[in-house]
């Protein structure tokens, strides 16, 4: 067995080669003791809409409240529906709970593992308020074909971005297509702090002002509460280390990028489904997840190797007791992509050699 081991994600390189801007930063914060919606928050909520090319970018405590505060702001809640994709992380659903409103899961697509438009249609109801797209592993979302189910029916589009920061869709950012666009800046991700984060972006100055308040205790100013909010703002610290990554999460995402093509040679000739791309969109490989019958065996041949791998998803949503609801019908694409679907380790950092290594092991399992 090889003694090297190759994890999910290794942080600890891309910290090496960012170590000194990130301590002068921190330094700096730590000086200047303002902590709380200080300058690196403004300054970072700048650049960000600058990239996405959206007016309004909003900083909050995490990706999962970014979902919530959107919601909130489009002011949908008890007796509404909201539709997203029965293969996605809890968060997607679980803001959908938290303002009393009713997930509708939908399938995924059999190569995309995003939700699929056709199977959209059949779930809008009289009650549908919203439709949360989640752009997946780092593949948008076909937010065209989305959007035209939505045409003159008051239904709004909220983009997932937490796996898809500098992703593009027909030449537009995801996150800047539909009504909003909620990011997260959990540690992994493309763009990932040193702790939770996240960023609320839209177009419409309303849904923005009202974010403003919704993020800060329903407070425009000091003492001043017009509505009942949260406390869910990005510490000054995140911000001053997102403000440094967000300058090279485009070269990352390239290297991502070049890391799954290589995966994806490697792994031409052996039975596992790699990866689709669209010609719309530019995939940023947030994860490299691969489909195999034999899955398991994968698992445990790279364990014996000392290889990390990671099942994203191993349920449903619609399978998990939290949203249990005797309504929802079988999602028989998600169900089986559940039970076959592999992620291999995924970071900017990853070498050549360390791909051949892994993408070996699968393939002498397979052989």
């Amino acid at each position: 067995m090889n003694t090297d081991r190759i994890a999910m994600v290794d942080l600890r390189l891309q910290y090496q080669s960012l170590k000194d801007d990130i301590r002068k930063a921190l330094d700096e914060t730590l000086e200047n003791a303002n902590f709380i919606m200080g300058p690196n928050v403004h300054a970072l909520e700048e650049e960000i809409a600058r990239y996405l090319n959206a007016p309004h970018a909003l900083a909050c405590a995490s990706g999962t409240d970014a979902l919530h505060l959107a919601l909130r702001a489009l002011n949908i809640g008890p007796g509404d529906e909201v539709i997203t994709p029965a293969f996605t992380f809890a968060a997607s659903a679980e803001a959908i709970r938290y303002v009393n409103a009713r997930p509708v899961f939908v399938d995924i697509g059999p190569a995309s593992f995003n939700i699929a438009a056709e199977q959209i249609e059949q779930a809008i109801s009289a009650r549908t308020r919203a439709i949360i797209a989640v752009h997946l592993f780092g593949l948008p979302a076909d937010l065209e074909a989305i959007k035209s189910l939505t045409e003159n029916k008051n239904i709004f589009i909220v983009e997932d971005c937490a796996q898809s920061f500098g992703a593009s869709y027909k030449n537009q950012k995801t996150g800047s297509i539909g009504d909003i666009g909620c990011f997260s800046f959990f540690p992994s991700k493309n763009l990932g702090g040193c702790g939770d984060g996240g960023m609320i972006c839209t177009h419409n100055d309303e849904l923005a002002a009202q974010i403003a308040l919704l993020r800060n205790h329903g407070s425009p100013r000091r003492y001043e509460h017009r509505i009942v909010g949260y406390n869910s703002r990005l510490d000054e610290m995140q911000a001053a280390i997102l403000r440094i990554k967000l300058r090279h999460v485009d070269r990352y995402n390239r290297q991502r990028y070049q890391n799954a093509s290589r995966y994806t040679a490697a792994l031409s000739a052996v039975d596992v489904q790699t990866p689709e791309e669209a010609p719309h969109s530019t995939h940023v490989y947030h994860q490299y997840t691969i489909l195999s019958a034999q899955r398991d065996k994968i698992i445990a041949a790279l364990d014996e190797e000392n290889i990390a791998s990671a099942i994203y998803y191993p349920k449903g949503l619609h399978q998990q007791s939290a949203f249990h609801d005797p309504r929802q019908a079988r999602r028989p694409v998600t169900e089986r992509t559940s039970a076959r679907c592999l992620s291999l380790p995924m970071y900017p950092e990853l070498s050549a050699a360390q791909i051949e290594r892994i993408a070996r092991v699968v393939r002498q399992t397979l052989g």
